[in-house]
């Protein structure tokens, strides 16, 4: 390393105007640089191999894994694949056995309210018998048809 004294001679000017002083040399400070820095880079070489390998072996390490990855996604999708047939039929059955379901509630309903139809048709039958009987014996005595209008029967 420089002593103190010849890091401050750089700073020496030289053939600066003026008056005639000390010759002073032109300075190559980019080979004062380089020697200088040469055994502090010098220092940094293991390092620097060393950055290297752990690059090399992390990228190789990256490779595994990415591949690895890969053939878990393509496991994943080849089982996903073979599952597929089997959860598409389950959801069908699923869906029938709403729709059976759907369907036989609706039966049932439409039963019921055709049950309650043929109750009131049951219970207003004997009137309406009655009167479709009376109106045609009434125009049967008289021999009118004016008797059986429309407003009558309702």
């Amino acid at each position: 390393m420089a002593g103190l004294r010849d890091m401050l001679d750089r700073f020496r000017r030289a053939g600066t105007p003026g008056p005639a002083g000390r010759a002073g040399v032109p300075v190559d400070r980019a080979a004062e640089r380089a020697a200088e820095l040469e055994p502090v880079l010098a220092l940094l070489a293991p390092t620097i191999a060393e950055c290297e390998w752990i690059r090399t072996h992390a990228a190789a390490e990256a490779d595994q894994i990415r591949d690895q990855a890969v053939a878990r996604a393509a496991n994943l999708v080849a089982t996903a694949r073979e599952q597929a047939a089997g959860v598409r039929a389950e959801a069908a059955a699923r869906a029938r056995r709403h729709g059976e379901a759907e369907s036989a509630g609706l039966a049932a309903e439409a039963a019921r309210q055709a049950d309650a139809v043929r109750a009131r048709a049951d219970a207003r039958m004997p009137d309406c018998v009655a009167r479709v009987v009376g109106l045609v014996r009434e125009i049967a005595e008289t021999g009118q048809g004016s008797a059986a209008t429309p407003e009558r029967l309702r």
